[in-house]
């Protein structure tokens, strides 16, 4: 679905389309929700016409709350911290991992690690000054939920850092003093802003907004909306 909040001016017909995705860490349909657009930007991409595409990920905690070092499983976690009935959880989380087997995940609740996703938001926006911030993206969701590995305590981001070719010393000092706690907090912000009350969200060209994990056809529908869009206008100005 697209959203009327996002409303700038038409960019120049050639420019690349920016898509601007707004996720967590521990969100499981923010992986799906990856998966399912980068199937959109392919299936678009066969367009003889179509420019190309740029993604930036942007951070949002869903639960700001959550201790680094959570004592309990998935269902212990939804319980506690969400008030949702154990006897409901059970199915509900295997539905979802029905549907991350439908674009290629495999997800294992049974050994997740719930923790604060503050610093695995600033190892994000670290990598995206090092020019790997997909990457970084891609590695923590992959580590968080198909791995089992912790991704809120420092010396193990920074051991998945060094894994996509960051520095692993440098990572451990930027994640100690905070460098990029204020880019987090900006990120924040801006989805405050625009109203973003869940993710993943996805806001694209700067003028419409995506919510949820959508099926790769809402992703096309959307990027040929705007290229025709971009095409109309260009010849209008012509």
């Amino acid at each position: 679905m697209t959203d009327p909040r996002i409303d700038r001016d038409y960019p120049d017909d050639r420019a690349p389309i920016k898509i601007d995705v707004w996720s967590d860490i521990a969100c499981p349909w923010c992986f799906i929700g990856k998966r399912k657009l980068e199937f959109g930007i392919e299936a678009f991409q066969d367009r003889d016409d179509a420019p190309a595409v740029e993604v930036e990920y942007h951070s949002f905690e869903l639960s700001p709350e959550t201790p680094v070092d959570f004592d309990g499983s998935q269902i212990d976690f939804l319980v506690k911290h969400k008030g949702m009935p154990a006897e409901q959880i059970v199915p509900m989380l295997a539905r979802v991992t029905e549907i991350a087997t439908s674009v290629g995940l495999d997800y294992d609740f049974d050994n997740l690690k719930h923790t604060n996703t503050v610093l695995a938001h600033q190892l994000v926006h670290y990598a995206k000054a090092h020019s790997l911030q997909l990457e970084a993206k891609e590695r923590l969701l992959a580590a968080y939920f198909e791995e089992g590995r912790h991704v809120g305590r420092i010396e193990d981001l920074a051991d998945l850092a060094a894994e996509i070719g960051l520095d692993r010393d440098d990572v451990v000092r930027s994640l100690t003093a905070d460098e990029y706690l204020g880019a987090v907090r900006a990120d924040q912000r801006q989805a405050q802003e625009y109203g973003i009350q869940g993710v993943p969200f996805f806001v694209i060209d700067g003028r419409y907004g995506v919510s949820g994990a959508q099926d790769p056809d809402a992703f096309v529908q959307v990027l040929n909306q705007i290229t025709d869009e971009r095409a109309e206008a260009a010849a209008l100005d012509a």
